[in-house]
């Protein structure tokens, strides 16, 4: 499965699951990526990402290599990992939520 499906994939499983966050860690040609997905909605902490929802989240040439599963909503002075660091097709198994 390619980086944007399983984005989208993700979006979908954190509809479902709403108390949930995905991080996603990778890189953008020789920089560093990160996507957080909380409700269905992706978000990058490190690139500028598009108003319209149909555009792609992942700027060209990403590639992600990591993901976390969190407790949401994020505190970052008292962040809860669920699981993860995994590769981040791992997270789509439903037994790791």
């Amino acid at each position: 499965m390619n980086d944007q499906a399983v984005v989208q994939a993700l979006e979908e499983r954190t509809r479902v699951h709403p108390q949930r966050v995905v991080r996603l860690r990778g890189q953008v040609r020789d920089e560093p990526f990160e996507l957080l997905i909380f409700r269905g909605f992706s978000s990058s902490t490190t690139h500028p990402t598009a108003f319209d929802p149909d555009a792609s989240v992942l700027p060209e040439g990403t590639s992600l290599d990591q993901a976390e599963l969190l407790q949401g909503p994020l505190s970052p002075s008292k962040e809860v990992v669920l699981a993860g660091p995994m590769p981040t097709n791992d997270l789509l198994v439903q037994a790791n939520w």
